[in-house]
């Protein structure tokens, strides 16, 4: 693994962290169809980052930390925007929250015992995944007509699945987490 900054997956990290802020004027000013242009862009980037890392042969350690950032920020600026603008309840963001401070709050106890962020699971991903599908859906669900209608129905079982894997995926992180600090304690 690979600790150079400067590389294509990187640079791809680091423009979906500066479309951040785009997204969240565009919510917040109601330019929904933009907003889903730069979240459509969003999720192509996400993906693109690690094909290239893999086909270009540079994963790096700063690589594995962007890109899950990128992604908890968007879903965090997603959730605040669209609970915001009444899209979503409060609720789907406390809940959602709640799972990220917990894994937080292993940092500290990680962090103490030389390990740095637990890898990414499967579990997390595919709650990224349909997460980050359930936003826009939620978003498009706004639309009159059948097409809200239905894009509410698809975006709100998508939001389900992904509140239910990423608690999922927090619990292995906390049993990762527990296997990690039990065998710190046992070395001499």
């Amino acid at each position: 693994m690979s600790t150079r900054v400067v590389t294509v997956p990187n640079l791809i990290s680091m423009l979906r962290l500066a479309l951040v802020p785009v997204f969240a004027v565009l919510i917040i000013t109601e330019h929904d169809v933009a907003a889903l242009a730069v979240l459509a862009f969003s999720a192509l980037t996400d993906w693109l980052d690690g094909v290239a890392a893999r086909m270009l042969d540079q994963v790096s350690k700063l690589g594995q930390v962007l890109d899950p950032a990128a992604d908890r920020l968007f879903i965090l600026v997603t959730l605040v925007t669209l609970a915001w603008r009444d899209i979503v309840p409060l609720w789907l963001l406390v809940v959602i929250l709640a799972r990220d401070v917990l894994m937080m709050s292993l940092m500290p106890t990680l962090s103490r015992l030389g390990y740095g962020p637990l890898p990414v699971n499967f579990m997390g991903k595919a709650a990224t995944f349909a997460l980050l599908y359930a936003f826009p859906l939620l978003l498009l669900a706004e639309a009159p007509g059948a097409l809200g209608a239905w894009a509410a129905a698809l975006g709100w079982a998508f939001t389900w699945w992904g509140v239910g894997l990423y608690w999922y995926s927090g619990a292995l992180y906390l049993v990762q987490a527990r296997q990690l600090t039990r065998a710190a304690g046992a070395r001499p």
